[in-house]
């Protein structure tokens, strides 16, 4: 293998092999409360096969969030995905169905659900990552979120170096403040949305569809969903 990955099977297998202390990587790791026994492998066929389609179509747009959440891209393996919006992730790339890893009712994020609203209205395929691609979380507390530490953010470096140099992309869209920094801080440039938690919802929705032409119509569509 290359410095950087040639394809989306050696890009799994670069992420999968990422270690970190606190840090749950869905591709090699098992949650022993939630998971399936088979559910990395799960997780690594989900993102190869969405990797393959986007290479394979090509996508405009890379969206770039700061790292996976436990009530999402922890149990799907997929960026700003939750369970609730996997058949929408495979409609947007047009993959085979993807496939849930977890055991137990379906999880629905509020993150996820805004990004993909707006996913949907826009009509056009992204590819969505982290800058830090496992889920960051609480020495002791597996099932919370912690912001990921410089250190481990360079130690990633190569890994988005080679998701660019696969994709191509046109434009790179970080979805918040801090995944901006964080991709300044890697020498990545990035257009800047407001990220739609926090009551960010509004200019999020207003952010993306400035930027990819939506109107009137499509705005009335995706009014912010919670209060």
């Amino acid at each position: 293998m290359s410095d950087y990955p040639q394809n989306a099977e050696e890009f799994v297998e670069l992420v999968a092999a990422l270690r970190f202390e606190d840090a749950f990587n869905p591709y090699s790791d098992l949650c022993s409360d939630f998971d399936r026994p088979d559910a990395a492998r799960i997780r690594r066929r989900n993102l190869a096969m969405v990797l393959d389609a986007a290479i394979d179509r090509g996508v405009d747009s890379i969206w770039v969030a700061r790292d996976l959440g436990y009530r999402g891209g922890r149990r799907t393996g997929l960026a700003l995905t939750d369970e609730a919006h996997l058949r929408a992730h495979a409609d947007l790339l047009g993959t085979p169905p993807l496939v849930r890893s977890t055991k137990g009712p379906v999880m629905a994020e509020r993150t996820a659900t805004v990004i993909w609203q707006m996913l949907i209205a826009i009509k056009q395929p992204v590819f969505l990552w982290n800058v830090f691609p496992l889920h960051p979380h609480a020495a002791g507390n597996p099932m919370s979120n912690r912001c990921h530490s410089r250190s481990e953010r360079l130690a990633c470096r190569h890994i988005i170096v080679g998701l660019i140099r696969l994709l191509s992309p046109q434009r790179i869209l970080a979805i918040g403040r801090d995944a901006q920094l964080a991709l300044d801080d890697l020498g990545v440039t990035a257009e800047k949305v407001r990220h739609p938690s926090y009551g960010g919802q509004a200019e999020f929705i207003a952010g993306v569809s400035t930027r990819y032409g939506l109107g009137a119509a499509d705005r009335q569509e995706t009014a912010p969903l919670f209060a």
